[in-house]
């Protein structure tokens, strides 16, 4: 049976059949010239390693046209419609991942971690509340449970609800290449648009996250056009008390949609807020000063303007929400 095009050079060209069909030579044929000419040559090389250091030397071994491949939500799609074009995939699949662990007050999770995994996660629940209200968000079941936390990170994408966890909890990604283990802080992390601080030998082997305090509160919110859609702008937010009164220590705010890449709130704005409870209208406030130092952009999901009357929305509701849980936590001390 073949199929017909109403467009293109070739109408009358036969779409291939069955993947048994390949086993004849001519079928084969066939299928070359058609994804050739209707999709351009898809060709590439796989390789699946079982190791970070087998990865590292696969990618060396490929060359500057090799991308790693973990749960491929991201990378997947961009081969699809020809965005990218890797000249080899290496398959990170065969690396066990570890289970999630709390040392010396952080929580260490495997880059190999699927997003299913860490919402199913007691420890996480407990340790980082923040990460298991965020991931809730990410895609639907299928992409969370093929989804993982180094591809996720890599990826770098503007509307990453990890990324907006990563940089409201201190977080720590660590990279290993050629010359070993790289400690990268999440704010000098994500770079540009789908960019990072990546070297291209390196992979991502884990993330780290500081665990949460008894005076502590924390919040994530977003909006998107339906659920498990990217989103237009999101917010994390992370206050802590003072160990001494009940008034700020800290705070801090990972955005996502708000610019090229996943930024966190301004620290010096946010500093605004310490040693003291602020207002409702304080709060809104200091919700415009950030938003102000954003730069949004328009695309087909939203206007650059809207966005930034929503992120001022979603900071005031996320601080709000943060502030109340801490002061909840250090009243049940």
């Amino acid at each position: 049976m073949t199929a017909m095009f109403e467009s293109g050079v070739d109408k009358a060209m036969p779409m291939p059949t069955a993947p048994g069909a390949l086993e004849d030579a001519h079928a084969r044929v066939v299928l070359d010239d058609w994804e050739r000419r209707w999709y351009g040559e898809p060709r590439f090389k796989y390789e699946l390693v079982r190791s970070y250091e087998e990865a590292v030397f696969a990618l060396r071994e490929h060359g500057e046209g090799a991308k790693a491949l973990a749960g491929g939500q991201s990378l997947v799609p961009l081969m699809n419609l020809r965005v990218l074009r890797p000249s080899a995939l290496i398959d990170l699949n065969g690396i066990v991942a570890i289970a999630p662990q709390v040392e010396g007050g952080r929580l260490s999770l495997s880059a190999m971690t699927r997003y299913s995994q860490v919402l199913l996660s007691e420890l996480v629940r407990c340790q980082t509340p923040l990460l298991t209200a965020a991931i809730a968000y990410v895609g639907n079941v299928r992409v969370r449970n093929r989804g993982t936390i180094g591809g996720a990170l890599a990826h770098g994408q503007a509307t990453s609800e990890l990324a907006a966890v990563a940089l409201a909890l201190g977080g720590e990604i660590l990279a290993y290449g050629p010359t070993g283990t790289r400690l990268i802080d999440a704010e000098e992390f994500f770079v540009g648009h789908l960019k990072t601080d990546l070297r291209p030998e390196e992979v991502v082997t884990g993330l780290r996250l500081e665990v949460a305090q008894s005076r502590q509160g924390s919040s994530f919110t977003e909006l998107a056009r339906r659920s498990g859609a990217e989103a237009i702008a999101g917010v994390a937010a992370n206050v802590t008390l003072s160990p001494e009164r009940d008034v700020i220590g800290g705070v801090r705010l990972g955005l996502i949609g708000v610019d090229e890449r996943p930024v966190a709130g301004d620290r010096t704005i946010l500093s605004s807020l310490l040693g003291r409870i602020p207002t409702p209208a304080e709060i809104d406030d200091v919700a415009a000063e950030v938003t102000a130092r954003t730069a949004p952009v328009t695309d087909s999901q939203s206007t650059a303007s809207y966005r930034r009357r929503l992120v001022r929305v979603l900071i005031r509701r996320a601080l709000t929400e943060a502030l109340q849980r801490a002061e909840e936590r250090a009243s049940a001390e």
